[in-house]
């Protein structure tokens, strides 16, 4: 296969994984919120292949979710494209910029936050239409639910990102499905204090999710 057809099912092969992934764990945490880790599978593919393919992917699983397993309709599939897209466009953007593990962290550290007041946003516009919940009510659940809710997804999802990265595109580049790393990519590698640290991000943020949800 040349390059182009490589790249054509590898983003293909990671769109499928994403949208299992949602399938099959889909974990609540509180009011009508889920913890899905699709986000993770969205961002390796934009740190491999750009921020255009994090969309693209973003896009296609929202699409497949709206008419599979989604009863949010066509205004829950935008939620969900704008919450991925926020997340994994931006960290693969900076990425691409600063191809290191730096840029890695500082990307998904701002597509954290970017996401967080994002959907804080489009949850006070969006969520009153398509859940009939009073917007005054929706507003008073905005710091207590949605911005932890936000947050804890998005942290968590860094920390699995940094932990499977390298890993995902060993096994790629074993199979052939992705070129052998350059001398500038090479820089972005796993250290003892990043595994550490994602570690305690993953505890910290399933504590979190457990007191939300009420389980703890």
């Amino acid at each position: 296969m040349d390059a182009r057809t490589k790249k054509m099912v590898t983003l293909a092969m990671m769109a499928a994984l994403a949208y299992v992934v949602m399938v099959v764990i889909r974990v609540p945490v509180v009011l009508f919120l889920k913890y899905e880790p699709k986000d993770v599978i969205i961002t390796i593919a934009g740190f491999l292949y750009g921020p255009v393919s994090s969309l693209i992917i973003s896009i296609v699983v929202g699409i497949v979710e709206m008419v599979t397993v989604s009863d949010t309709g066509w205004i829950g599939m935008i939620m969900n494209v704008i919450s991925s897209a926020a997340f994994c466009v931006t960290a693969a953007v900076i990425y691409k910029k600063n191809h290191t593990l730096k840029g890695a962290v500082l990307g998904l550290i701002s597509g954290t936050v970017l996401m967080t007041a994002v959907m804080l946003l489009w949850n006070y516009l969006i969520t009153p239409i398509y859940m009939g919940y009073p917007r005054e009510a929706v507003t008073s659940m905005l710091l207590p639910a949605f911005l932890p809710f936000n947050l804890v997804k998005a942290a968590l999802n860094s920390a699995i990102t940094l932990l499977l990265y390298k890993p995902v595109v060993s096994a790629l580049r074993r199979s052939g499905l992705v070129e052998k790393s350059s001398a500038q990519e090479g820089k972005t590698q796993r250290n003892f204090a990043m595994v550490v640290g994602a570690i305690f991000v993953i505890a910290t943020a399933v504590v979190v999710i457990l007191v939300l949800s009420g389980k703890l």
